[in-house]
C-alpha cells in the first residue's frame, strides 16, 4: 500500500508479505520482499557482469558497467516496462534493497579503511603532498567560479542554478577509493606513476572528509546553527575517542592473535560488530555512516595477522554482491528523461572546465619536480577518477534536497561518462613495461672480463633458498668478479590497497627474528658473511598482487642494472618426487618478466628437496653443472653462464651438445662453433670441465638422450628459445609450459625422473631480436683472458687439438 504526498511514497509492507509460501497455493513470489530481493540480485549480478564483459574490449573500468546496469533497469531504458518497473524493481521494494546497498557499502569503506596507509594520509611525501593539495584547492577554487559565471551569464531553470556550485566543489575531489579501484582494474597499482596518484589521492581523502563532515553537518542542520555546531563538535570528539581509545584496544587484540594459524571467529566478530557500531554512532552524531567504518578500518593493521584474513572474508560478498548494488540503486533512480538539453550542456561545460583544470593543476605541480609532460598528464587523468565516492555524496546531496532529480541523473552520467573517457586514454598514454628499456646489453655474454655480476633474485617461499644460495655460491664470486645480489621477496598484496616495494635495512649480522622475510634474509647474509669482500646482498620486498609484481621486479632490474633475473617455477616438489602444488599467478608472472626484463631471465626448477638441497659454501660439497646446447642467443647466455660456474673449485662443468645427424656444422654453426672453441680454450687447464658431443636424428631422440641425463648432475643450465632448430622439430606439441621452452619443459616434466633442479635461461631480448634472431659475439671470463678474442672457424679447428679437456662423442646408435 503506498500512499502519495507529492512526489514521493510511503510504501507500508506487512509482515505477512516477507516470504511467501510457493506457487503452488496460488501466491505470487514476487509479492513478497525476500524472493523478490533475491531475484534482484540475481538480476543486478548477472547484467553487470554481462555489460563488463561486453565494455572489456572498449578498455573500460567495471564501476561503468555497475551504473549502467542500474541505469538499464531504471526509468530511463527498460522501468518503463511493465515487467520490469512494476514486477522486477516496484517502489516498494527500493527500501529493501538500498538497505542491503547501505551494509555493502558500510564494509566496503571499512575495507578500504584496512587497505589505506594511515601514515601516508598524514604525513605523505613532498611530491604528492604538492600535487594532492595544488591539485585539490586549484580545481574547487576555478570551477566553483566558472559555475558562478555561468549562473550570472548563461539562462538556466533555479534547480541547476542553486546545484551548480555543489558539482563544481564535487570536481575538487580526488577519491582514494576510486582512484584504488581504478588502478587495480588497469593493474597499475604498482607503477610509478599510480603510486604517486595513490599518495597523492591519500591526502586529498583527509581534506575531503573534512570537507564532507561540514558539508554534512551543514546540510542535516541547516535549520539551526546551534545543531550544527553540535553535530561537528561531536564528530571531533568521535574522531579523538576513535585514535585515543579504540586505536589502543585494537593494537592490543592483534598482539594476543597466534601467528601462522587461522584468525579465530571472536576477531571476526569483533571487527564486524565494530563496524556496525561505528556506523551507528555517526548516524546519531548526524553524519554519514561510512565515516565510522573508515575510521574504524584505519585503526587496524593491515596484512597479517588480522587485516589480511578480514579482507579475504569480505572481498568477494561485498565487492561482488552488495557494493555493485549500490552503484545499480544509483542507476535505478537516475532518469535521463528529466534532463534538459540546456541543462545538459552547462552540466558538459562544467564537467569538461573542471577535469582540465585538475589535469592542468597536476602539470603545473608536477612541473616543480622536474616530472615531463606525458607522465604528469597521466597523473592528472589518475586523479580525475570517478566512482562510489561522488555516488555517494550525489545520493547525500539529492537526500538533502540539493539535487533535483535532473541534477542527480546529470551527475550520475558525469561519473560514468569521465570513468568512460580516462580508463581508456590512460591505458593509451602509458605503459610501464616500455619504461624498462636498458641502454646497453646486459646479459652474460656481453659482460666485460671481471665484471661486477648482478643477479637479481626472486623469492617466493623458504623451500626454495638452499637452491637459490647453491646457485649463487656456483657463480663464483671473487674479489675480481664480485657479485652483487638483489633479493626481491615476493609478498601477496592482501588486506591493503596500495603496493609496496620496501628496501630492508642492509648489514652485515644475522638478525634475530621469527617472520618468513627475516628468515630467507638471513640465509641470503649467511651466504655474504662467507664470503666478504667478494659478496654484497640488497634486500627488497615487493608488497602487491601477482598480476602486476613483475613491473616490481622489471623496475628493480633497470634500477639495479642487474645481469639476469632468476624467478622461482610455479610447481613445488614433494620429497617423494611428485607434484606438491602448483601456483599459476607465479606462471603468469614468469611469462611477464620473459616478456618485458631488461636483462637476461632464469626461471629456477628447484628439485633440491629430492637430494636434500646439499650445500657447497662449506666447499666441502662437489656442485655439477650440466649445460645443454643446441644453438641460439638462448644457449649461448646458459653456455656463458656455466663458463663463469667451471672457474669454481667445487664446480664441475659438463657441456652437452646435440647435433643433428647429417647437418652441415662447418657452414650453418659458425658462430656456436666460435662460442664452444672459445669456451674449450679458456678451460683448457681445468679438470673440471668436460665437453661433450651427442648426435641425434630427430626429436624423438633428443628426448630419449635427455632423459638419460637424470643421474649425475646437481644443477641442468638450457636455453629456453632455439630459433629454426630441426633437431626439436615435433616436440613444441607436447609443451606444458611455455615459458621453459621444449628442452626445458622436457627436463622439467615428472617425466623426467631426475632430481637435478633446472636453470632455464633467456637472453636479453631488444627491439628487433625476435626478427633478426642473430645472436652477437660472444664473451667469456675465465682465468686468462679470452675478452675480445678473434677465433676464426680454421683456427679454431687448427687449436682444438691442443685443447687439454675430456670431449666425449656419442652417436644415437639405436635408430640407425
Amino acid at each position: 500500500m503506498g500512499i502519495s504526498l507529492g512526489n514521493r511514497y510511503i510504501v507500508c509492507q506487512y509482515s505477512e508479505n516477507i516470504a511467501s509460501f510457493g506457487l503452488f497455493i496460488n501466491s505470487n513470489p514476487l509479492e513478497y520482499s525476500v524472493p523478490l530481493f533475491l531475484l534482484q540480485l540475481i538480476v543486478i549480478s548477472l547484467t553487470t557482469h554481462i555489460i563488463e564483459f561486453c565494455l572489456r574490449p572498449l578498455g573500460q573500468s567495471s564501476i561503468v558497467a555497475q551504473i549502467l546496469g542500474g541505469v538499464l533497469y531504471g526509468p530511463s531504458l527498460l522501468g518503463h516496462e511493465a515487467i520490469i518497473g512494476s514486477t522486477i524493481f516496484p517502489a516498494r521494494s527500493i527500501l529493501t534493497l538500498e538497505t542491503a546497498a547501505v551494509f555493502g557499502v558500510m564494509f566496503l569503506f571499512f575495507a578500504i579503511g584496512i587497505k589505506c596507509d594511515a601514515q601516508t594520509m598524514i604525513r605523505p611525501g613532498r611530491q604528492a603532498a604538492t600535487i594532492g593539495i595544488i591539485s585539490m584547492f586549484v580545481t574547487i577554487s576555478f570551477t566553483v567560479l566558472f559555475s558562478i559565471i555561468l549562473k550570472a551569464h548563461v539562462h538556466m531553470d533555479d534547480s541547476l542554478a542553486s546545484a551548480l556550485p555543489y558539482l563544481a566543489a564535487s570536481q575538487g575531489l580526488s577519491a582514494f577509493p576510486n582512484i584504488a579501484c581504478l588502478l587495480s582494474e588497469l593493474k597499475l597499482s604498482s607503477s610509478d606513476l599510480g603510486q604517486l596518484a595513490l599518495s597523492s589521492s591519500l591526502l586529498c581523502d583527509v581534506l575531503g572528509m573534512a570537507f564532507v563532515a561540514v558539508l554534512l553537518g551543514v546540510v542535516q542542520s541547516s535549520s539551526d546553527p546551534v545543531k550544527s555546531m553540535l553535530s561537528l563538535s561531536s564528530t571531533f570528539v568521535f574522531l579523538l575517542a576513535m585514535v585515543f581509545v579504540v586505536g589502543p584496544i585494537v593494537r592490543r587484540i592483534v598482539k594476543t592473535i597466534p601467528a601462522g594459524k587461522t584468525l579465530a571467529n571472536r576477531y571476526v566478530f569483533f571487527c564486524f560488530m565494530g563496524t556496525l557500531m561505528t556506523g551507528f554512532i555517526t548516524e546519531m552524531i548526524g553524519q554519514h555512516f561510512v565515516l565510522g567504518p573508515l575510521v574504524f578500518g584505519l585503526l587496524v593493521p593491515d596484512g597479517q595477522p588480522l587485516g589480511a584474513p578480514i579482507i579475504a572474508k569480505l572481498d568477494y560478498p561485498v565487492g561482488k554482491f552488495l557494493y555493485p548494488t549500490f552503484l545499480t540503486t544509483s542507476g535505478l533512480k537516475t532518469n535521463f528523461f528529466k534532463i534538459e538539453p540546456r541543462s545538459l550542456l552547462i552540466v558538459v561545460l562544467l564537467i569538461i572546465f573542471g577535469s582540465l583544470a585538475k589535469i592542468g593543476a597536476v602539470v603545473l605541480s608536477a612541473h616543480l619536480f622536474n616530472m615531463n609532460f606525458r607522465d604528469s598528464v597521466v597523473v592528472g587523468l589518475m586523479m580525475n577518477a570517478r566512482g562510489v565516492c561522488e555516488l555517494i555524496l550525489y545520493n547525500l546531496l539529492r537526500d538533502g534536497g540539493f539535487l533535483s532529480d535532473q541534477e542527480f541523473a546529470l551527475s550520475v552520467a558525469s561519473v560514468v561518462a569521465v570513468t568512460a573517457v580516462i580508463t581508456p586514454l590512460i591505458k593509451l598514454l602509458y605503459d610501464p613495461s616500455k619504461r624498462h628499456v636498458p641502454l646497453r646489453r646486459r646479459t652474460f655474454q656481453h659482460m666485460k672480463l671481471d665484471a661486477e655480476l648482478r643477479i637479481l633474485v626472486c623469492i617466493k617461499n623458504q623451500d626454495n633458498v638452499p637452491s637459490m644460495v647453491n646457485l649463487l655460491e656456483a657463480s663464483d664470486a671473487t674479489e675480481q668478479s664480485p657479485i652483487a645480489v638483489i633479493a626481491v621477496l615476493l609478498v601477496e598484496l592482501v588486506g591493503r590497497a596500495t603496493p609496496m616495494l620496501v628496501a630492508h635495512q642492509s648489514t652485515r649480522t644475522l638478525q634475530p627474528t621469527n617472520s618468513r622475510s627475516g628468515q630467507i634474509i638471513n640465509a641470503l647474509r649467511q651466504y655474504e658473511l662467507c664470503n666478504e669482500r667478494c659478496v654484497t646482498i640488497q634486500s627488497f620486498s615487493a608488497i602487491s598482487h601477482l598480476h602486476t609484481t613483475h613491473d616490481d621486479i622489471c623496475r628493480v632490474a633497470l634500477d639495479q642494472n642487474a645481469t639476469i633475473v632468476i624467478l622461482p617455477f610455479h610447481k613445488h616438489w614433494e620429497i617423494d618426487g611428485s607434484i606438491g602444488s602448483e601456483n599459476r599467478a607465479i606462471q603468469n608472472m614468469n611469462i611477464k618478466v620473459l616478456e618485458k626484463a631488461p636483462c637476461s631471465v632464469g626461471i629456477l626448477v628447484d628439485r633440491g628437496i629430492l637430494t636434500g638441497s646439499l650445500s657447497i659454501l662449506n666447499n666441502l660439497s662437489i656442485y655439477r653443472v650440466g649445460v645443454i646446447y643446441i644453438g641460439g642467443p638462448d644457449d649461448a647466455e646458459s653456455l656463458c653462464y656455466g663458463a663463469r660456474m667451471a672457474r669454481h673449485n667445487n664446480v664441475t662443468l659438463t657441456v652437452i651438445r646435440y647435433l643433428l645427424f647429417g647437418c652441415d656444422t662447418a657452414r650453418e654453426r659458425k658462430q656456436d662453433n666460435n662460442l664452444i672453441d672459445e669456451v674449450r680454450q679458456a678451460n683448457m687447464e681445468n679438470p673440471n670441465f668436460v665437453y661433450q658431443e651427442q648426435v641425434v636424428r630427430d626429436g624423438v631422440g633428443l628426448a630419449a638422450s635427455l632423459r638419460g641425463l637424470d643421474i649425475g648432475f646437481n644443477l641442468l643450465i638450457v636455453g629456453r628459445n632455439h630459433p629454426a632448430s630441426q633437431i626439436l622439430m615435433g616436440l613444441g606439441t607436447w609443451s606444458e609450459c611455455p615459458e621453459l621452452g621444449v628442452v626445458g619443459d622436457i627436463l622439467a616434466s615428472v617425466d623426467f625422473g631426475g632430481t637435478a633442479s633446472v636453470l632455464v635461461v633467456q637472453q636479453q631480448r631488444l627491439q628487433g631480436d625476435l626478427i633478426k634472431n642473430r645472436m652477437m659475439r660472444a664473451v667469456v671470463n675465465s682465468h686468462e683472458s679470452v675478452h675480445d678474442s678473434t677465433v676464426g672457424g680454421g683456427a679454431a679447428a687448427a687449436a682444438t687439438s691442443d685443447y687439454d679437456t675430456r670431449w666425449e662423442i656419442a652417436v644415437d646408435r639405436d635408430r640407425t
